[in-house]
């Protein structure tokens, strides 16, 4: 049950990602383009004849996509060459982190614009031409005083209530979203961290062996310049463990005294 309840969190997990990655692509290139993102969120980099073939289009418009991507830096490629036929191939994979980073911003820029609304909205007087539904603010309503240019009608003051209501609900899907792009965002942290530790920890090793065979190197040299000298270097002695010795308990022999004591 545990493992299974495991299974769900880890599959709604990658759907969400998935999901946000697919709008990212919808954002940059439009909505046919919008499979590419299930082949693209790899650990490895994806041939792009493998992309065409798998979306069924040609090589050219692949790489349209792939270059539109390419350009705001949500993708990363990397060039291989063909031994037989000698030309190159690239291979591509969307990066996670700059791709969620980039919808962030832009879902960011749309609740800063909603907002700017709903606060227009609600402090703010609008009026309206009903029969030709052309809006105006209180300065341009003003101007024309109150009466619309092209059928003559008095405008009358529109009621935002509504419009509020429905710009609220666009703003609070928009931050649940910002809100999930974050802990995504967070969990791409994690192992970008977890990649860089490895990558010191690696370094720190080959810089340790690194030492070490360079300490090698000027031993050999410091005994070869001693044996040219006619100098024995003597070898480091190395102490041995003292064993500690067991004392065999010695039993003591009876003596006269207690023999005759006995007999008694």
């Amino acid at each position: 049950m545990c493992n299974r309840k495991v299974f769900n969190c880890i599959f709604l997990s990658n759907k969400m990602l998935n999901d946000l990655l697919k709008e990212v692509v919808v954002l940059v290139v439009g909505k046919p383009a919008e499979p590419i993102a299930d082949l693209l969120d790899s650990k490895k980099h994806v041939n792009e004849f493998i992309i065409a073939k798998k979306l069924d289009i040609t090589i050219n418009q692949t790489r349209n996509i792939l270059y539109k991507l390419s350009d705001q830096g949500l993708v990363s490629s990397e060039r291989k060459k063909d031994k037989k036929k000698g030309w190159y191939t690239y291979f591509w994979r969307i990066e996670v982190h700059k791709a969620l980073t980039f919808l962030r911003g832009h879902l960011q820029k749309r609740v800063d614009q909603i907002e700017q609304q709903v606060n227009s909205r609600e402090t703010k007087q609008f009026y309206v031409c009903e029969r030709c539904s052309i809006e105006f603010n209180e300065e341009n309503a003003l101007l024309h005083n109150f009466t619309c240019n092209e059928c003559g009608d008095v405008f009358t003051i529109k009621d935002n209530a509504k419009l509020i209501k429905e710009l609220k609900k666009i703003l609070n899907r928009l931050k649940k979203e910002i809100e999930e792009i974050d802990k995504e965002l967070d969990k791409e942290n994690e192992k970008i961290e977890k990649e860089r530790e490895k990558v010191r920890k690696k370094e720190a090793k080959e810089k340790a062996e690194e030492k070490a065979k360079k300490a090698a190197i000027r031993k050999r040299l410091k005994a070869k310049e001693a044996k040219a000298a006619g100098i024995v270097l003597k070898k480091p002695v190395k102490k041995k463990a003292k064993k500690k010795s067991k004392k065999k308990a010695v039993k003591k022999k009876p003596s006269s005294k207690t023999k005759s004591k006995k007999k008694k």
